[in-house]
């Protein structure tokens, strides 16, 4: 047992620490924070937990080594930066690590601080990627359609079951066109009653795919470079 005396770091006379004690932390691998003003502390980047509650709120205002933050962006940490900081307040404790090795911080801009003209430019750009996205879907799917000769294949259907030549837009493509339409939105689950649904949509499960791609990607280039340097 070993008994810690008030210091600079606010622990209280008494406080009796076991050595066997164990400090369970888990960070995910892409944590989210908006930008700090001075520290980033270790209550905001991982879940910590303790028998010794005292001991667990001191880890979690412990803080993290920031400078190489500068600003927003992608900044990559390692487990080997968080120990030494908890060991050089509690050196006998045991720490049981149930989560990555390394981790990125991603240090977002605060959205309190953006004045008008940010917040202006960033709805245009939301209003600017909506058309992009609506316009490119629709000319792929036209492109799609002139490519299999979807007008052909309607012309030769009509022919087949009236026995008439097409004249024009008829029940068939207005119904195809319609079609397209609702299944689109069927498969994205926009129809969806629950929003709480377990299920996640398909877009959502690519996005999750291309989330840990990028963090993938830029976790091997931190590595790359440590041992380039080296």
């Amino acid at each position: 047992m070993k008994v810690l005396n008030r210091n600079e770091s606010g622990r209280e006379k008494g406080t009796v620490l076991s050595a066997s004690d164990t400090l369970y932390l888990k960070i995910d691998k892409n944590v989210r924070i908006s930008e700090p003003s001075a520290s980033v502390r270790l209550g905001e980047i991982a879940q910590i937990c303790c028998a010794d509650k005292p001991t667990e709120n001191k880890v979690k205002t412990l803080r993290l080594p920031t400078e190489q933050v500068h600003g927003p962006g992608r900044y990559v940490y390692s487990l080997m930066d968080v120990l030494p900081v908890i060991w050089q307040e509690y050196p006998k404790l045991e720490v049981n690590n149930l989560g990555q090795t390394d981790f990125i911080l991603t240090v977002e801009k605060s959205s309190a601080g953006a004045g008008k003209s940010e917040r202006l430019w960033s709805n245009l750009k939301t209003v600017l990627l909506c058309f992009l996205s609506f316009f490119g879907a629709a000319f792929s799917i036209m492109a799609f359609h002139m490519d299999v000769g979807m007008t052909d294949l309607f012309a030769r259907l009509c022919e087949l079951l009236t026995g008439e030549s097409s004249g024009g837009a008829m029940l068939l493509e207005i119904s195809y066109s319609i079609g397209v339409g609702l299944g689109i939105l069927v498969f994205f689950h926009h129809f969806a009653r629950k929003k709480n649904q377990a299920d996640p949509t398909p877009l959502q499960v690519q996005m999750r795919v291309y989330e840990d791609d990028v963090d993938m990607t830029v976790l091997e280039a931190k590595e790359r470079n440590n041992l380039q340097q080296k």
